[in-house]
């Protein structure tokens, strides 16, 4: 809490609880026909009465800076809280990225030769490239070993 809510909040129920005193005498004068005693009396009231008020307005500016303040600190958690999903979403797309990137190949000079020699120079079309004098496609397998593939015979009744 606000120290100036604070301070407003407890001085105006001190101030209404010492406004009871000078109210007893106003009516203990006023069963006895003391006008006298009854104006002092009212003086102090209204003196109470004018203190608590003041006391009043204190607590109340103390509430709207305390609302301010914690206005103030939900939009910077707020702020703090969209920066770190931007942050996170950067992040989370550069791994994206980097996941993305193709693998690159180089060609060894012989490669490059191989190349050269099986290329049609008038057209620029590829001819087929013997690799190991073979044509037959070759599959891999995760070590690296050439697994031969062979072809399987189908046949279709209709």
């Amino acid at each position: 809490m606000h120290t100036k809510t604070m301070e407003g909040l407890v001085g105006a129920r001190t101030n209404m609880d010492l406004l009871n005193t000078p109210m007893r005498v106003y009516k203990e004068a006023r069963y006895k026909g003391d006008t006298a005693a009854m104006e002092r009396a009212m003086g102090y009231v209204c003196d109470f009465s004018d203190q608590a008020d003041d006391y009043k307005a204190q607590a109340d500016e103390g509430m709207k800076e305390e609302a301010e303040t914690a206005r103030e600190k939900v939009k910077a958690e707020c702020e703090k809280a969209i920066n770190e999903r931007r942050e996170e979403k950067e992040e989370f797309e550069e791994k994206v990225k980097e996941r993305r990137k193709a693998d690159t190949v180089e060609v060894s000079e012989e490669g490059k030769m191989l190349l050269e020699e099986n290329t049609d120079l008038s057209s620029g079309n590829i001819l087929e490239i013997k690799v190991d004098g073979e044509k037959e496609p070759v599959t891999y397998t995760k070590t690296g070993e050439v697994s031969r593939t062979e072809e399987a015979a189908f046949s279709v009744s209709v």
